[in-house]
């Protein structure tokens, strides 16, 4: 008889324990644009757009950032595709 009561407390704890809800986590993520110190301008050296026209032929500059060193963040489209190209003020392509 006491095995038949331990076995159904048993039984019955382990359903209460499958019955208990479970609060889940779900983390939070935020996510920040990092323009790292470039700010927009509106127009880029000739020196600039001949170095992307040199580099990528058909280059359309959709938008351009510059930063405190003179260095160039040019966001083109080429051929259909989308890229962002780094160089300084004299055109050249820097590797990022």
């Amino acid at each position: 008889m006491k095995k038949l009561i331990l076995s159904a407390a048993i039984l019955l704890g382990g359903l209460s324990l499958q019955a208990a809800t479970l609060s889940s986590i779900n983390p939070v993520i935020k996510s920040v644009d990092v323009q790292d110190e470039y700010k927009e301008v509106d127009a880029v050296p000739a020196a600039v757009k001949t170095g992307l026209d040199n580099a990528y032929p058909g280059v359309k500059l959709d938008k351009a950032y510059v930063n405190d060193k003179k260095e160039y963040k040019i966001e083109i489209t080429v051929r259909g595709e989308k890229s962002t190209v780094y160089t300084d003020d004299k055109g050249n392509i820097i590797k990022k």
